[in-house]
């Protein structure tokens, strides 16, 4: 029979997503109101939470069933969709993003199926709901 793993390093696998989600949550702030122009990576939220990268990767996925970029990527996704219902011209969203216009919309595209601009024409010719 396995030996069962203690409840404070369980307890400390949730934590540790916590800190990440909240670090890359206040991250994103910080580029949408110009407190930075540089997109972290995975390695920097790892040196922000005083952990390995293998760690907080290994972490994340084992608690969740994701990787890190995962939730990172989504966020991201989440801000250019509201940037594009807004009517934002999408180089200024590739520049808000730290994207040049070419890989936003390859990265765009990849993970929504459509580019941006696509997605801006879907959305907007949809009824409005009330």
């Amino acid at each position: 029979m396995p030996t069962p793993i203690p409840k404070k390093i369980l307890a400390r696998r949730y934590e540790i997503f916590a800190d990440y989600v909240r670090e890359l949550d206040k991250h994103l702030d910080d580029i949408m109101h110009d407190r930075t122009t540089e997109m972290l990576e995975i390695r920097d939220f790892a040196e922000l939470l005083h952990i390995h990268p293998t760690h907080l990767t290994n972490t994340i996925k084992l608690t969740t069933g994701k990787p890190p970029c995962w939730y990172f990527e989504s966020r991201i996704m989440d801000l250019a969709k509201t940037m594009l219902q807004q009517n934002i011209p999408i180089k200024q969203i590739a520049f808000k993003l730290t994207f040049d216009a070419s890989n936003f919309t390859k990265f765009f595209k990849r993970f929504e199926g459509v580019t941006p601009k696509e997605y801006r024409e879907r959305v907007l010719s949809e009824p409005v709901r009330l």
